[in-house]
């Protein structure tokens, strides 16, 4: 079966089935799907994400950053070309916990979703890109801001450390989006809206996918 298209229909099952939980959020039947397709070492990460965000949900909004950050910094870095064989592919967190990796655009969507689930405001949280100045080449990293007056935090799977954004210099911020907007995006402040995210075709898919 397709790699994706197998995602898919586990993702399916996963809502629509009614098996007693085993972790938090999610059915044994669904764990033993991806154990069945995966290997039992993607089921473990599915239950470990599971319990990180039951764990998580009393804990500071600092101290979560930092365990989303770490925990999913952990997996696999890979090219689309080389871990979903298609040219762009921006994968939901399920996606890449099952497959143990992804690209920077993956690692920062997942940290992106996880932390909405643990009562982070979406309005706080930016999918940001960036030029790696380093690597000269474009970058995704989330970024955290609630006030303006606050300096933008970087969770980055390059600097695995969480910082202001004017401590990174190897980053060029270029844009920033979130499911309310779209932003151009500055090293200092929230940037100045643009348009909405209908402009953002991957993003408007994968929301629509979620939501599914």
């Amino acid at each position: 079966m397709n790699l994706r298209y197998g995602l898919i229909a586990f993702f399916l099952l996963l809502n629509g089935c009614s098996t007693v939980p085993e972790a938090p959020g999610i059915s044994s039947e669904a764990l033993q799907r991806v154990e069945e397709q995966y290997g039992a070492e993607a089921r473990q990460r599915v239950q470990d994400w599971r319990y990180l965000i039951e764990q998580e949900k009393a804990s500071s909004e600092p101290d979560k950053l930092g365990r989303v950050n770490d925990f999913f910094n952990q997996l696999v870095f890979e090219d689309d070309d080389i871990h979903w064989h298609q040219a762009d592919y921006w994968a939901t967190p399920m996606e890449t916990l099952a497959t143990n990796g992804g690209d920077c655009e993956d690692f920062s969507i997942a940290k992106y979703f996880t932390l909405s689930e643990l009562g982070v405001a979406e309005q706080c949280m930016r999918l940001t890109y960036v030029k790696a100045l380093s690597l000269n080449k474009a970058h995704m990293v989330l970024t955290y801001q609630c006030r303006q007056e606050d300096p933008p935090l970087v969770l980055d799977n390059l600097n695995r450390q969480i910082l202001p954004g004017e401590q990174r210099e190897d980053l060029l911020p270029v844009y920033s989006f979130n499911a309310k907007g779209l932003w151009i995006a500055k090293q200092r402040g929230l940037g100045q809206q643009v348009g909405g995210i209908e402009k953002l075709s991957l993003w408007t898919e994968l929301l629509q996918k979620m939501r599914r």
